[in-house]
Parts: C-alpha cells; sequence; structure tokens
C-alpha cells in the first residue's frame, strides 16, 4: 500500500506545537497499516519537524527559549532580511532541526515511544499555515 496526503496544519504562534493527533486524523490509512512507514515532509523552510516530549508542554516551551538565544534575530550579519528579521533565524531554525521526520507504523498505529510526539517547530512571529506531505508506505 502507498498513500499520500497533504495535510494542512492553521497557523501557529512561534514556538513548538505537538500535531500528532492532527497528522493522526488526516490519515485514516493508518489504521489499515499492519507494518510500515509514515514520511513527513513539511512543505516550507522557515518552520522544522521533530519528534519530542509529548506529555509536558515545558519542554516545547524551554526548547523555544533555548533556540531563541542559539539563534537570535536581527544579527549584524545576516544579508537575508527582505521579508523581516525572524526570517533568517527561522530558515537556520529549520535546518537544525530539519523538515522531515520518517516514522515507523505497527499495528495501525505510530510505533512511537510513550513519551514522543510530532512537533512543529514555528520559527517565525507570523508565520501562517503550514502543509505536510504525508506518504504512508506499508501492507
Amino acid at each position: 500500500m502507498w498513500q499520500q496526503t497533504e495535510i494542512r496544519l492553521d497557523p501557529r504562534a512561534r514556538g513548538f506545537h505537538l500535531i500528532s493527533d492532527e497528522v493522526v486524523a488526516a490519515i485514516p490509512a493508518l489504521g489499515d497499516c499492519e507494518v510500515g512507514l509514515l514520511h513527513l515532509q513539511l512543505l516550507h523552510t522557515s518552520a522544522s519537524l521533530t519528534l519530542n516530549e509529548n506529555a509536558d508542554p515545558d519542554v516545547r516551551h524551554d526548547m523555544d527559549a533555548f533556540l531563541r538565544r542559539l539563534v537570535p534575530g536581527d544579527l549584524p550579519y545576516f544579508r537575508h532580511t527582505l521579508e523581516g528579521p525572524d526570517d533568517m533565524p527561522a530558515h537556520v531554525a529549520a535546518s537544525l532541526f530539519g523538515t522531515q521526520l520518517t516514522l515507523a507504523v505497527r499495528g495501525g498505529r505510530l510505533a512511537t515511544g510513550t513519551w514522543q510526539g510530532i512537533w512543529l517547530g514555528e520559527h517565525r512571529d507570523q508565520g501562517g499555515p503550514r502543509r505536510l506531505i504525508a506518504t504512508l508506505q506499508g501492507e
């Protein structure tokens, strides 16, 4: 079985957001897949995907606080500034975290750990809606 779906995510504030439930809800065929892989590709260069803590929202807050210190805006050596002072730092953050995830599927569910969830990292102050391509392969 191969299936590909485009998932549209509503705009979110800058920071990290748990999107596992939205992803699973958008792929009904996941329930029919006994063994396989789900590949997620974010179609943007100023946001990211990562697999991390799914229970304590403080972890998402702390990750954003760390990232803002690691990649602050308005650095004097950034040349790409036409789209605003948050754009180039957003590109750096997206490259650090990545824009793709591949997750195992087992028994009709994502085979993630107990405390793992899919995060969208929104690295712009006003990034707008985001799109993912979800490709499910399995049997």
